[in-house]
């Protein structure tokens, strides 16, 4: 290695340490979905990432989705998915599905890549995610609404130096589960864990004023300004549940909240390390 590759290096390395001690021993809560989920290779990379995280002292908590997983086997089923305001109707049928895809095998192909450090968790393990039956002006199903957040199971993996990773089905008083949107869990889970920071990774740019061009990027949002967006359209769709949870998080005490590109390679550890990636909530 030439002396000026080394400076460069002891440079990069310098900035990289300033940026890691913001995030070391916080808990930083990864809400894991969209086409970082579904490509093989850059599923590896982001648990590549997460692990790295985790031996630098970050303590990253996954809660992830798995709708493209979901879809499918409603298909199997013979059925359409159908989606309403970004949340998905689950009858009977569906929550079956959800429990065996979200809560088995989708969570157990992320556990692996791991390497020893994941711990495969649902919302009903230690009545994590307790919820009730959505009310709304339609009828969703099994789609649940949650009522309390219990971290303690999340606390003693922490603990214990590991990664939980946690797939969003939650429990009633009765026994029965529900359906819960990964994007409202991840905030909640954020908000009982006193979480430093919420990173919500998708398959687009982030917030973009024009859904079909990118270049229409929306890099910060005060939080105030969330319902002029709503008003104007900007925020629509699937991104209600999202920016909702980030909201959320933010007016309950949390520092930031991001949703962020997850088909940028480390997309993670761009956002974490003072890289530009997606579009970042905070509160003045």
């Amino acid at each position: 290695m030439q002396l000026q590759e080394i400076n460069q290096f002891a440079n990069l390395l310098e900035k990289s340490t300033a940026c890691l001690a913001k995030w070391q021993d916080k808990i930083i809560v990864v809400k894991y979905g969209g086409n970082a989920m579904i490509n093989e290779e850059l599923k590896k990379s982001v648990m590549a990432d997460i692990l790295l995280l985790n031996r630098l002292g970050v303590k990253v908590v996954l809660v992830h989705g798995g709708g493209p997983e979901i879809s499918q086997g409603v298909k199997l089923l013979g059925k359409e998915p159908q989606f309403i305001n970004g949340l998905r109707v689950t009858d009977s049928d569906t929550i079956n599905v959800v429990l065996q895809m979200l809560a088995g095998k989708v969570n157990k192909s992320l556990v692996a890549l791991l390497k020893g450090k994941g711990i495969g968790l649902c919302g009903i393990d230690g009545a994590m995610l307790q919820c009730k039956k959505l009310e709304a002006d339609v009828d969703y199903g099994f789609v649940g609404d949650i009522v309390k957040v219990n971290p303690q199971v999340i606390d003693i993996a922490l603990n214990s130096g590991l990664i939980p990773v946690i797939s969003t089905v939650g429990v009633d008083e009765s026994g029965q589960a529900y359906n819960i949107n990964a994007d409202t869990a991840a905030s909640g889970i954020a908000i009982a864990l006193n979480a430093a920071k919420l990173v919500s990774m998708t398959d687009i740019a982030g917030l973009l004023r024009d859904r079909f061009d990118e270049s229409t990027l929306i890099p910060e949002v005060e939080v105030s300004e969330v319902q002029g967006l709503i008003d104007q359209g900007i925020i629509a769709g699937g991104m209600i549940p999202k920016i909702a949870g980030c909201t959320d998080f933010i007016n309950a005490g949390g520092i930031e909240a991001n949703i962020i590109d997850g088909r940028i390679d480390h997309a993670i550890l761009v956002e974490l390390f003072g890289g530009k990636n997606g579009t970042r909530f905070y509160k003045q």
